[in-house]
């Protein structure tokens, strides 16, 4: 199982800030940095071998994607995690997400296929006996991004990347009282097959069916 979260555009291409935003936005998003926590830009550099710019670059992105939180005379923090944002966060999802899956069905290229028969392959590799729920939750990660990129719109791709990050955390903060993470994420597996097989109906059908899910088992872990 990977330790990172990767996502398509990853590699020796990306930019110093680039690098460092992905990093800092998924320790937020993993919860590694704790909902609340002082950002230190200093520490942040020295841990991604980076200048303080490239953080500084990082963090202005992040606060507009709701992951840190800037106060007058305080400093930075990472974003609390809200749980009444849910409903609101899965308004946009339970609309978007099908659509997404629809389009990365009619369009996802020979290289998307492969990515994502390649996660299907570890999919079906998970044994919840023997992956801690991080891991698990770091390839969910991986999933929904391969099908965002596989929609090849990046407005579409960017909006449901933000929100996911969102949801994740929710997910990450109530991980300890949920009964099946495996079993949510092993759901990808159909929605996968759906999109490698170009069927845009079975693919849309099975992604609002997991939007669904999700926020059906944080209600019940509440």
């Amino acid at each position: 199982m990977r330790n990172v979260a990767t996502e398509p555009g990853d590699g020796e291409g990306l930019s110093l800030a680039e690098r460092a935003y992905r990093a800092i936005r998924d320790r937020l998003v993993m919860l590694e940095i704790r909902p609340g926590a002082p950002i230190n830009e200093d520490q942040l550099a020295q841990s991604l071998g980076v200048g303080r710019t490239p953080v500084r670059e990082a963090l202005k992105r992040l606060q507009y994607e709701r992951l840190i939180t800037t106060y007058p005379r305080r400093g930075t923090f990472a974003t609390e995690v809200n749980i009444t944002d849910l409903a609101y966060i899965s308004e946009v999802r339970q609309e978007l997400e099908p659509l997404a899956a629809a389009r990365a069905a009619r369009r996802a290229t020979a290289t998307d296929r492969a990515t994502l028969t390649a996660l299907r392959r570890e999919l079906e590799s998970v044994d919840p006996r023997g992956h801690a729920a991080a891991d698990l939750m770091h390839l969910d990660l991986q999933v929904h991004r391969a099908i965002y990129a596989a929609t090849h719109n990046p407005y579409l791709e960017d909006t449901l990347v933000r929100h996911d990050n969102l949801a994740t955390r929710i997910w990450c903060l109530f991980i300890d009282r949920l009964s099946d993470v495996a079993g949510h994420v092993e759901e990808h597996g159909p929605l996968i097959d759906a999109i490698v097989a170009g069927d845009p109906d079975k693919a849309a059908q099975l992604a609002g069916n997991h939007v669904e899910g999700f926020e059906r088992a944080i209600r019940a872990a509440i």
